[in-house]
């Protein structure tokens, strides 16, 4: 029987390295990607592409109502934070971008399909350095979540808990990004951007973080910006 593992696909870059890391790992893969009323689809299709590209045997769309996550500047309840250079981002400070409880939602819905499938594990792309702020992307929530699975699924009491898989938890965005360069991720279908449109903005935290990374790991992104970057002599992403 094949090796299974649930993926949660954001479209993201982080996610999309994850997902391929699972793939790495002799996984097949399993996406799942979550519509909530993000204030733009460009993430999603990038979602899509990605779940496509690395051969996942489902794609799985699960839509929840938006007013689950309406205070959150990703869904029009606070302006998202623009203009600030990546080092100037505090850490430690949970930011307007924040989604309440999305990943203990999200880790939810994703372990209750993955024991669905008799899946081994369920990969996430949270990442605990560039965006420490976030209480769900820390490695003791990760933790935490593993043990409710050890103990509130028939997996888990039967000694056979699911794997919560964080493999980008401890990396930085240039370790990301040269991991996801390595197991041969198309970097051009990810969406990192708070905003839709043919080009990312270049400007909100994401962009920056996203950008820095890149430089710092020595690739030029291909993804177009509407702003100039200058990416010295990093090569092609």
């Amino acid at each position: 029987m094949e090796r299974r593992a649930v993926v949660l696909l954001s479209g993201g870059l982080d996610s999309s390295v994850a997902a391929a890391k699972a793939v790495s790992d002799g996984y097949a893969i399993y996406a799942m990607t979550f519509l909530y009323g993000q204030s733009h689809s460009r993430e999603v299709e990038s979602a899509r592409r990605v779940a496509e590209f690395l051969g996942a045997k489902d794609h799985v769309m699960v839509e929840l109502p938006p007013f689950l996550f309406s205070s959150s500047a990703l869904l029009g309840g606070a302006e998202i934070p623009t203009g600030r250079n990546a080092d100037e981002i505090p850490r430690g400070e949970i930011p307007s971008t924040y989604v309440p409880a999305r990943n203990i939602v999200f880790l939810s819905v994703a372990s209750a399909w993955a024991e669905n499938l008799q899946a081994e594990a369920v990969y996430i792309g949270v990442n605990a350095l560039d965006y420490s702020g976030y209480p769900d992307c820390r490695p003791e929530f990760i933790e935490a979540f593993r043990e409710v699975l050890r103990r509130g699924t028939k997996a888990g009491v039967g000694g056979r808990p699911l794997k919560i898989i964080a493999p980008l938890i401890g990396m930085s965005k240039a370790e990301i990004v040269r991991l996801g360069h390595s197991l041969g991720l198309d970097f051009s279908l990810t969406w990192s951007c708070y905003r839709g449109g043919e080009r990312a903005c270049g400007v909100c935290d994401s962009c920056r973080l996203r950008i820095k990374g890149f430089k710092e790991a020595g690739l030029k992104d291909p993804l177009p910006y509407e702003v100039e970057v200058d990416w010295g002599e990093a090569g092609e992403g």
